[in-house]
């Protein structure tokens, strides 16, 4: 008996399940192990980064939530190599920051944001797995670390510069060498191989195990995730063989062809919203040209 089963893929739980405060267990599970302290979801947030904007395109993020500390804690998951995803999670952060600040509010309440990424290509060059990144001020001349002091400690309710700031964590999928050393390393595995193994006992699993089972999806929804699937596999062989060239048309073109799919079969038009990002109004004009 095979001790793991396959499950959907924790980016199509993002979009479809996980936005339900019901399975948010799910997510807190993994935010714990990555961030190492419980996490509590507060509630999940919507952002005009995810509204239908042409110019912000594909700079948008697939959840945000806010934990027990007003922390905004950014997930996005990116399947296609690009080059310049470093600027675009500063730009996502420094958008989400803006967004998040009141009118006439002080400073002192800017709110802040951790962003974890989850890359299925190489991005940069380095060894790891994961990557985290901070904002440190070091002394020119005595090498020393900038701290708080009492009052600002007080005022802000930190304990150090550095988590006044941004904080981003990179998890380069594809450099997993699939061997769990630690209760991370489980989601890790789960992440790259959408399977969970009896002997894992990371925060939230179990609950994903029981959740993301594909068996237990309605079908129609079923043949959305797997024409998703085929969607992934199709992209992913179009940029190997172009690398590159022309690669924002192509994907422009396969998003449209994947939708004209789905309003075949007739799924809904939040399934196909989910599937392919295409705003609901999109979909509705092209739904008028399908036969």
């Amino acid at each position: 008996m095979s001790n793991t089963r396959k499950l959907i893929t924790f980016d199509w739980a993002i979009k479809r399940l996980l936005r339900s405060k019901a399975n948010f267990g799910i997510l807190e599970g993994f935010l714990s192990e990555l961030l190492k302290e419980e996490i509590t979801i507060l509630d999940l947030l919507e952002s005009e980064s995810n509204k239908d904007d042409k110019l912000d395109k594909y700079n948008r993020v697939d959840l945000r939530v806010r934990n027990q500390k007003q922390e905004i804690i950014i997930i996005e998951i990116q399947y296609d190599r690009e080059y310049d995803y470093l600027q675009r999670i500063f730009y996502g952060v420094s958008k989400t920051v803006i967004e998040g600040m009141k009118e006439k509010q002080p400073y002192a309440g800017i709110t802040k944001v951790i962003s974890i990424n989850i890359l299925y290509f190489d991005l940069g060059i380095g060894d790891d797995y994961i990557y985290h990144g901070t904002t440190r001020f070091i002394g020119m001349h005595n090498h020393d670390l900038l701290g708080l002091n009492e009052k600002q400690k007080k005022l802000f309710q930190k304990e150090s510069v550095e988590a006044l700031y941004p904080e981003y964590y990179l998890i380069r999928i594809n450099r997993f060498n699939d061997i769990a050393r630690d209760r991370l390393d489980e989601w890790i595995y789960f992440l790259k191989n959408e399977e969970i193994k009896e002997s894992f006992t990371a925060k939230g699993l179990k609950e994903a195990e029981e959740t993301l089972n594909i068996m237990k999806l309605p079908e129609e929804e079923r043949k959305a995730y797997e024409q998703y699937q085929d969607d992934l596999r199709y992209q992913a062989s179009m940029f190997e063989s172009s690398y590159g060239d022309g690669y924002h048309t192509g994907r422009e073109e396969t998003t449209r062809t994947i939708a004209i799919k789905l309003i075949q079969q007739g799924a809904e038009i939040e399934i196909i919203n989910a599937v392919t990002g295409l705003s609901v109004a999109a979909i509705e004009d092209l739904a008028k040209s399908v036969p």
